[in-house]
């Protein structure tokens, strides 16, 4: 409600039992229509908000920074989502008994989700994606076995089916019906089944993962050539175990385990991810620019390789009133806190910095959040020094990244 652009605004927070009954059916009206008929492209703001969100009624804390990311992954590849998800606020979020906010499609298409530990979720997500590719062979010996076969509509499918190495679900469906159950063959490739449409692969964690305690299977993955997507939602501290120091702390941050604020500076992630040159790597923050969040999942999900999408995600562990995180996420890019980009190393120019000059006040922007201002009463002193310091990091992480865009334009 806070957040709507509109002068009459979209949302008004009004008593539950008001509107209770109205909007109980202005919901079963909606999930009546089919958002595959919008005239509006998908990728866009605007387009996606036609496109069912297979991520729904979850109970993250109100203001929650993460949970919009994933409600988005869901909308843009949600029928044929697979993930991997390291144990962390989203884990507990995302599957806790009784309740799983992950749904599915009238056609009972949606997310296949689980839950590893917290130091071995990539190696996990990478499993995952040798199975599926493994399906796909032994799809691939088994088709070069059966045709042709009798069947011509089968022979098309099929052969199709090799060239694209993919298929839709409706033509999964068509193939596992024309297939001869007194072949056993033929019988056999409908066990197979599931491997026919190409699978979203995506490994979701938190900073305290991705920075930290399984940052070398992440590595690992980055530095390979499957298909895997991994999405990072970077809340800056150990979220669901209430605040601690991860590498990803920017310094003077005052956290569990960092009580007189952190002395050293933040580690970046996306940086070293650029170093491997044989990823895409892109940094976002929804509230300040939504469709460059749409086009870097876009993007990393169409990279034949690799990707990596690091978001920022207010916490209520940072101390600010999280009716406006998307505020928040706006101001942090327009103080240069956050920088937006994106990396392909498969075009000429790989670089591209989505995020202007900043323009507002960087010291001003962490004197919005406790975890800074909580440092001026137990030293004032040292805190003007360390914000200076923060101040100075934020400044060089985009010094560097105005370097590579200079020498890939020279």
């Amino acid at each position: 409600a806070n957040t709507c652009p509109a002068i009459k605004k979209a949302l008004k927070m009004v008593d539950t039992q008001e509107i209770m009954e109205k909007e109980k059916q202005n919901y079963n009206y909606s999930l009546s229509k089919n958002s595959e008929n919008s005239i509006f492209n998908k990728y866009t703001a605007k387009g996606l908000q036609f496109y069912q969100p297979y991520f729904e009624f979850n109970y993250a804390c109100a203001g929650c920074g993460e949970t919009p990311y994933i409600k988005i992954l869901t909308q843009l590849f949600g029928d044929k989502l697979l993930i991997a998800n390291a144990t962390g606020c989203s884990s507990i979020y995302g599957g806790s008994y009784p309740v799983c906010p992950y749904t599915k499609d009238k056609d009972g298409h949606g997310p296949a989700w689980s839950n590893s530990l917290f130091e071995d979720n990539a190696e996990y997500g990478y499993g995952m994606a040798l199975s599926q590719s493994q399906g796909k062979k032994t799809i691939n010996n088994i088709i070069n076995e059966i045709l042709p076969t009798k069947n011509q509509e089968l022979n098309a499918l099929l052969t199709n089916w090799q060239k694209n190495q993919n298929c839709t679900y409706a033509e999964q469906e068509k193939i596992i019906a024309l297939l001869n159950d007194n072949n056993e063959e033929e019988k056999f490739l409908k066990l197979y089944k599931d491997y026919f449409v190409t699978k979203s692969i995506w490994i979701i964690g938190g900073d305290g993962w991705a920075y930290d305690i399984g940052y070398s299977g992440l590595d690992h993955i980055l530095s390979s050539n499957e298909n895997i997507n991994i999405l990072v939602l970077d809340s800056e501290v150990y979220s669901n175990t209430g605040g601690q120091t991860s590498k990803s702390s920017p310094k003077a941050s005052v956290t569990k385990f960092n009580s007189n604020g952190k002395t050293t500076k933040k580690k970046d992630l996306g940086a070293i991810c650029i170093a491997n040159k044989n990823c895409y790597v892109a940094s976002v923050s929804l509230g300040a620019d939504i469709n460059q969040t749409i086009k870097a999942l876009k993007e990393a999900e169409e990279f034949n390789g690799p990707s990596i999408v690091i978001c920022y995600a207010p916490c209520i562990n940072h101390g600010f009133d999280m009716s406006k995180s998307n505020e928040h996420m706006k101001l942090c890019v327009e103080c240069g806190y956050w920088n937006l980009y994106r990396y392909n190393p498969q075009n000429d120019k790989p670089l591209i910095l989505d995020s202007k000059e900043p323009s507002k006040n960087y010291i001003d922007f962490l004197m919005t959040e406790t975890r800074y201002t909580s440092l001026i009463k137990k030293d004032k002193m040292l805190a003007e020094k360390l914000f200076e310091d923060s101040k100075k990091d934020a400044i060089e992480r985009r010094k560097n990244l105005l370097n590579i865009l200079k020498l890939q334009n020279e």
